[in-house]
């Protein structure tokens, strides 16, 4: 017989053999403790072999509201935990020829309207009966508690559909539980309580055991209450109007009583052997032409076939889980009542022989939240968990937790660029300095009809990520650019071209992709035509995804293009966004306000039109897009770009390949140097870029302009328009918006101007902007999301990007985080590449 040692660790019996198996208690004790400590666990722990217990321990209360301590003896809500009791009831009933498994449900339930359901069916989650929540929600009255006997009322009156045929699949489904519990009380002639209490309770010698259900008032004054940590603070989270119901949960009982239970399967005395072990088979399913199974017997997991079955509970505040492993005779039970999952799951890969890692947390104190909702900045504290937020609010530091001092200032969610052209230089510059220095911690690529396809995005992130996380549309031209070629895109697509665009659209849907990106100004997509647009958005909003538009004209057709997007949001029934919206034609300035009241009569009228605005009177492009007719030969129309969709003079060339000596001139300047009008200029200047491109077909970046044409009070009246966000459309160099889009709104339409307030502002740059391109769970500072953060002085806060210098680093931008790593702080690249490519 191996020596035992007994120790008694914080007033609990620990019983371990030697060496290893110390550590090995030693590591799951102590990752339980980390959790308690940090509050991220309140419950009990039983470790077992061969049934004699080796780890015994309480950590936490029974009454968060008294402090009335737990002990092994406490009765936790089960959850569903209670359905492997369920089905040992009904085992029991089948032993004694009072039911067989295959019973019609209806055979004991005559009003159920499903004929085909069988009693197994149940038991096994193959039924196909949906949940019972949204039926009883849609139904109660505001006094209803749900009982078994109105769930078959409602199941009876309402018929919900299946959602699949009996026997086919497998969906887990508490409406199963609570109908097996009501045959149990039909087939017996008892009520539930009573039947437990006579075949199972009193026969295994269950001291803690017993079912509750409302509108029963407690009697157990060690019954332990569920709650929830919320920012802080303990909230009641037990027993609500659900739970009038029993079988899918409901039954108490303590990690004690658990042991005793779970060690008389080995030898049952209630349940005949061969009837037992049916409850720890796969269960198969019967679909056609092929043999298939589930791993779920009868309320157990099946984790591993003839050797470990598993079964969770989550209900309210409590969390727990029972695991057994039958080969080398060890179990696992582990109740809590707090509502984190995190201690269950580091009991499961701890009894699973997995890393137990908890995550660490740390909290940011001394600052002022604005949280991205738009209401006001307020005092508070935030504690990040892994790469999450745990909570937001008067907190204090748990025992050694690492505390960053805020002193004072503004904590934001980080920024959301909702139109970025800077994925093409992430693998060079995966530091990403052009989005950290603003205060950017997410960029949304796929812009302008162009962009990169899922899998190569996929392939990408895993080899090098970067500092910033990343999220796409498919582009349109892009899409056009692989069905019909990249030399075949000046003429309307063939139905046949138009369906393998579907299709290859809705692939990318599947696969992450946001939605569908046009860039309808742009040669490659100018000759699309309306119904060849309007399509493609039909896909995307099938697939559920989102629709955003360079649109057809920004300066001459700016009202049809317009009205060609409310168009396609009304038919497709997709939300529409207008990227970089803007007046280029120079007759049109101050115009936004006519502008506005269009878009929101759209909105009115139930379509989901929105935009993104960058805070700049100019523009980057190509040079063709001054020529909204394709007709680069005309002087006319060359005559009519420079004095209507640009001012010549302050224009400037920031890329031109064919005579790199005109980099950085104004179009004025080049004009003077060639001796031309700026209008013969411009035209010389595309003929240019064409003979160069002939000879140099595989160059890119040939040539780009910086057009002046649009006014401050056209930008103002955009940024202010509740439905308009903040975006740069900047690359890393080029235009300074790449670099001070952000920080330029913060210092010049925040601070000096006072256009917007700074709530508003980082609302614009962070809630409203991941709700326009459909992210979730970033763009606020709220417990469970991303802990995507950046700290920022509102009083210095300050670009200096300029035409001249591109790529100067702003100023107030003082901490930045991704994913809850620090990134970026005073200036400085902190050396972390903790960005993750977001799907939809």
């Amino acid at each position: 017989m191996k020596k035992m040692i007994v120790l008694l660790l914080a007033g609990t019996l620990l019983l371990i053999r030697p060496n290893q198996l110390v550590a090995q208690v030693q590591n799951i004790d102590s990752a339980l403790t980390a959790l308690y400590q940090s509050g991220r666990f309140n419950g009990v722990v039983l470790y077992a072999e061969k049934g004699k217990p080796i780890l015994s321990k309480t950590y936490g209360v029974a009454d968060f509201q008294t402090g009335k301590p737990l002990s092994i003896s406490s009765p936790f809500n089960l959850a569903s935990l209670t359905k492997q009791f369920i089905c040992a009831g009904i085992l029991i009933l089948y032993d004694r020829g009072l039911l067989q498994l295959d019973d019609p449900a209806r055979k004991h339930i005559p009003t159920l309207p499903y004929h085909e359901i069988t009693i197994r069916q149940l038991m096994t989650h193959t039924s196909g009966l949906p949940e019972y929540f949204e039926l009883f929600n849609n139904n109660r009255g505001n006094a209803d508690t749900l009982s078994n006997e109105l769930l078959l009322a409602m199941l009876a009156q309402y018929q919900p559909p299946m959602k699949f045929t009996a026997g086919s699949s497998w969906s887990y489904c508490n409406t199963n539980y609570v109908l097996l519990a009501s045959i149990i009380e039909k087939v017996s002639g008892q009520r539930i309580e009573e039947f437990f209490k006579k075949e199972i309770i009193r026969p295994l010698g269950l001291k803690n055991t017993y079912i509750f259900r409302l509108p029963n008032t407690v009697n157990n004054p060690n019954q332990v209450k569920g709650f929830r940590e919320e920012n802080g603070q303990r909230r009641l989270n037990d027993l609500t109007f659900w739970d009038g119901v029993v079988g899918d949960g409901n039954l108490f009982s303590s990690a004690e009583d658990l042991l005793k239970w779970e060690q008389q399967l080995y030898k049952s005395k209630i349940i005949k052997p061969a009837t037992l072990a049916m409850a720890f088979q796969p269960v198969p399913l019967t679909i056609p032409g092929r043999d298939s199974s589930y791993p779920y017997g009868f309320g157990w997991g099946v984790d591993k076939a003839g050797e470990q079955y598993s079964h969770t509970g989550g209900w309210t505040g409590f969390v727990n889980i029972i695991m057994r492993d039958v080969k080398k005779k060890r179990t696992l039970i582990l109740l809590s009542s707090g509502s984190n999952p995190a201690a269950m799951i580091a009991a499961r890969n701890w009894f699973n022989g997995k890393p137990v890692l908890v995550k660490p947390t740390r909290i940011i104190s001394n600052v002022k939240v604005v949280d991205g909702t738009g209401t006001p900045a307020r005092s508070a504290t935030v504690r990040l968990e892994g790469d999450r937020i745990l909570a937001v609010g008067e907190l204090q530091p748990f025992p050694d937790e690492p505390v960053v001092d805020g002193g004072g200032k503004i904590l934001a969610p980080g920024f959301i660029d909702t139109h970025s052209h800077l994925e093409g230089s992430l693998q060079s510059k995966p530091q990403a300095l052009a989005a950290l220095n603003q205060g950017i911690t997410t960029i949304v690529a796929g812009q302008d009809g162009y962009g990169s396809w899922m899998d190569s995005l996929e392939s990408s992130f895993k080899k090098n990520a970067p500092a910033i996380n990343l999220a796409t549309y498919t582009g349109h031209t892009g899409l056009r650019e692989k069905v019909m070629g990249e030399n075949d895109l000046h003429r309307t697509a063939t139905p046949d071209e138009l369906n393998k665009m579907k299709v290859l659209l809705a692939a990318e849907l599947k696969k992450g992709s946001l939605g569908l990106s046009t860039g309808l100004e742009y040669d490659g997509a100018w000759f699309s035509s309306y119904n060849e647009v309007l399509e493609l958005a039909k896909v995307t909003s099938f697939n559920q995804g989102r629709y955003i538009s360079h649109i057809r004209s920004e300066d001459i057709q700016l009202r049809d293009a317009i009205e060609e997007i409310i168009g396609i949001g009304k038919e497709a029934r997709i939300p529409v966004q207008i990227s970089h919206l803007k007046i280029a034609l120079k007759n049109d300035w101050k115009t936004a306000p006519a502008i506005l009241a269009r878009l929101e009569r759209a909105r009115q009228q139930g379509i989901n039109i929105t935009a993104d605005v960058y805070p700049y009177e100019f523009w980057r492009s190509t040079l063709k897009v001054l020529f909204p007719k394709t007709d680069y030969t005309n002087e006319a129309s060359a005559e009519f770009a420079v004095t209507q969709s640009l001012d010549p003079a302050a224009s400037v060339l920031v890329a031109y390949k064919p005579r790199p000596e005109y980099r950085g001139k104004t179009l004025s300047e080049v004009a003077v140097l060639r001796k031309e009008t700026p209008a013969r200029t411009l035209m010389a200047l595309i003929a240019e870029v064409e003979a160069y491109r002939k000879a140099n077909p595989d160059s890119g970046g040939v040539e780009g302009i910086m057009g002046k044409s649009m006014t401050d009070a056209d930008v103002s009246a955009f940024l202010s328009w509740q439905h308009t966000n903040i975006c740069s459309d900047g690359a890393d160099g080029g235009h300074p918006r790449g670099y001070g889009s952000f920080t330029r709104v913060l210092a010049q339409y925040v601070r000096e101007k006072k256009i917007i307030s700074l709530e508003t502002a980082i609302n614009k740059m962070t809630a409203l902007a991941a709700e326009h391109v459909g992210i979730r769970q970033r763009g606020l500072i709220a417990a469970g999301y991303y802990a995507d953060m950046v700290l920022l002085d509102p009083e210095t806060v300050q670009d200096h990007a300029t035409i001249q210098n591109p790529q100067a680093l702003s100023d107030g931008i003082l901490k930045v985080w991704v994913n809850g790593e620090l990134v970026y702080a005073n200036k400085e690249f902190m050396g972390k590449f903790p960005g993750r490519l977001i799907k939809r």
